[in-house]
């Protein structure tokens, strides 16, 4: 089975490419129409394939006076349905990821921390301009092209890039402790 892993980093040009151009093909359809209308034109799209393969499969058996029945029988033969062991596994999951956040924004909004609300204050702060600029699925496109060209530039100049992000970060970290220094009510409070 082929991995996600190596899709983003191209090790298939050919699948990776499948999957990169069909995805954001749809992903800018989106963009251009209602999400009813890009759902509707591809399952169309599709059933116009599967049945036109159909006739044609059905047309050549016909000539060739053999006994084929649909071309899509090992896939018919397929159980798709989800037994109640794995939507119960699912669900387990989706709640724990729900009340983590749940937890996470209690914490945040009701300034358990003053300095990690402070932090998230600002976040939300930079979000409004970031939202300015762009729409939700803007963003989720340049994050999608992201997906599929940042971990091959890291893999091809990660050293350039970690000597970067390092010097970025101690600098950071200075300007972050002279912060502290000078206001001192925002340090954490250690237990």
């Amino acid at each position: 089975m082929f991995k996600f892993v190596d899709l983003v980093y191209w090790r298939d040009l050919k699948k990776s490419g499948v999957v990169f151009g069909s995805i954001l093909f749809v992903l800018i359809a989106l963009s251009l129409f209602s999400f009813i209308s890009v759902v509707a034109y591809l399952l169309l799209a599709a059933l116009t394939v599967t049945i036109s393969f159909r006739v044609y499969k059905t047309v050549l058996a016909a000539v060739q006076k053999s006994d084929e029945g649909s071309p899509f029988k090992p896939y018919l033969e397929i159980d798709v349905t989800l037994s109640e062991d794995q939507i119960e596994t699912y669900s387990k999951k989706a709640v724990q990821k729900v009340n983590v956040c749940i937890t996470s924004l209690r914490h945040l909004l009701l300034v358990e921390d003053l300095v990690d609300s402070i932090k998230f204050a600002v976040a939300l702060w930079l979000l409004t301009y970031v939202g300015a600029w762009f729409n939700g699925l803007t963003l989720i496109i340049l994050a999608y092209i992201g997906l599929f060209s940042l971990p091959v530039v890291y893999e091809k100049y990660q050293a350039q890039i970690d000597d970067a992000v390092g010097k970025a970060q101690e600098q950071i970290n200075t300007a972050l402790n002279n912060i502290k220094t000078k206001i001192p009510w925002l340090k954490k409070k250690e237990d």
